[in-house]
């Protein structure tokens, strides 16, 4: 068990995330890019700021609605690459604050989000496409790159200073920069400096597809650092460290794009969740929240739905580290004390095999519904027997097995396509039971 002591292990045990994607991009309706990808003029995208005023916003409902929904902690775009500011901010005007709202975003959210017992994360991009000097680098004038950077570090130290505790730094944006070029390790010792606490993610120091290039061993760090994988699940980690998985909930925008019908369905969204846990990492669930400052009806839905399999399910994602067995006949797994957790993507029928425990298993049963489950063992084969002819939960059924000691793959078990392993146990697999 982790010890809640340690200032960086609640991000382990939290399992699941709200990643928030808000600005005045979300009057335009295609995308938190839309300025880059269409090469909009820029005198007319910054005019949005003065129609920017989300009346319907209220911080305390997305609290709520994440909350219900299951999430442990939330991460808001506290300036994305556009430049525009959702917080105070003494370096520019092109803050929420100083234009059409007149108010705090960012302030709003973390005092809410505390309220109700979520940690509270801020996103800030490095990146800032209205500056020539970002795109021309610490070559061409480095005297304009060194200005623009020195805004960059103290808005960051805005953030470090006027929120109180801060749970998690979600940096992004350093494209095509280096870390050396960032100067990112002064900007993590003056972060540590005041929120010594905080989690910080991949790509400040190097990594995250398309992000700061890492230079030196600060990309190496593992207490109070994470990876992170976008729109993808976790792969094998250079550094062991935790591991974040963020997704859209639609196509491929993480900003309210009102063009794009193809949400993911809610039940997709808790399988989501389930292999994330599966494979030991974090799911953070992306919304673009509208102009106004609502949640988008699908993306409510989701929320009902990860919080209603949450409920009677969270006992196998929550505070559990990842699976062991070759389960892909059946789905993932996780790993809590001495319980092994099946997370049953597809239902077998009235019968289950597990292959390869090395551990008896001393009792099971079905976590949303409580029903036990009859358990014959032969060797390494685990039957689960007289099980639903149906799933019980149509999302992701999880049994719960209880072991006679920490879960265990047993030492002669040999994967498919494994390289470097002796194969003689599969040789004696196939000549005692081929019919030949």
């Amino acid at each position: 068990m982790k010890n809640p002591n340690q200032p960086f292990e609640w991000y382990d045990r939290a399992r699941y995330g709200l990643f928030i994607h808000w600005g005045i991009y979300s009057l335009l309706g295609r995308g938190e890019q839309v300025l880059f990808r269409e090469r909009l003029d820029h005198r007319e995208y910054e005019k949005l700021a003065r129609r920017f005023n989300p009346g319907k916003f209220d911080a305390d409902d997305w609290a709520r609605q994440a909350k219900a929904a299951g999430m442990k902690y939330a991460v808001l775009t506290t300036k994305h690459h556009d430049g525009f500011c959702l917080f105070d901010s003494a370096h520019t005007d092109y803050t929420s604050v100083k234009t059409a709202a007149g108010r705090d975003l960012v302030g709003e959210y973390v005092r809410a989000f505390r309220r109700h017992g979520l940690r509270v994360g801020l996103y800030y991009s490095l990146a800032d496409w209205r500056f020539p000097a970002y795109f021309d680098g610490s070559a061409k004038d480095p005297k304009a790159f060194s200005a623009f950077r020195s805004t960059i570090h103290e808005q960051v130290r805005e953030l470090c200073t006027n929120y109180g505790r801060i749970d998690v730094l979600w940096f992004d944006g350093g494209w095509p920069h280096d870390a050396a070029t960032w100067q990112s390790g002064k900007l993590d010792r003056m972060i540590r400096r005041l929120q010594p606490h905080v989690m910080i993610n991949d790509r400040l120091h190097g990594g995250g597809g398309g992000n700061v290039k890492p230079v030196g061993k600060a990309s190496l760090r593992r207490h109070g650092y994470y990876d992170t994988a976008e729109q993808h699940a976790p792969g094998v980690q250079p550094v062991r460290r935790p591991i974040e998985t963020l997704r859209t909930t639609h196509d491929s925008w993480w900003g309210y794009c009102k063009g794009d019908p193809h949400w993911k369905s809610p039940r997709e969204a808790v399988r989501l969740l389930s292999h994330a846990a599966g494979c030991g990492a974090n799911f953070l669930l992306n919304v673009g929240p509208k102009a106004d400052g609502t949640f988008p009806v699908p993306f409510q839905r989701i929320l009902m739905e990860t919080g209603r399999w949450l409920a009677g399910n969270g006992e196998g994602v929550y505070d559990t580290v990842e699976g062991i067995l070759d389960l892909r006949t059946l789905g993932w797994s996780t790993l809590k004390g001495k319980a092994l957790y099946l997370h049953v993507h597809y239902w077998p029928g009235r019968e289950a095999i597990v292959y390869g425990l090395a551990n008896r298993v001393r009792s099971a049963r079905i976590l949303g519904t409580g029903q036990s489950v009859r358990v014959a063992q032969d060797g390494l084969h685990v039957r689960l027997q007289d099980l639903p002819a149906r799933a019980p939960d149509p999302a992701c059924s999880v049994i719960k097995l209880n072991l006679d000691g920490a879960p265990r793959e047993d030492p002669s078990v040999v994967h498919l396509w494994e390289q470097g392993r002796a194969l003689g146990s599969l040789s004696r697999w196939v000549s005692t039971t081929a019919g030949s």
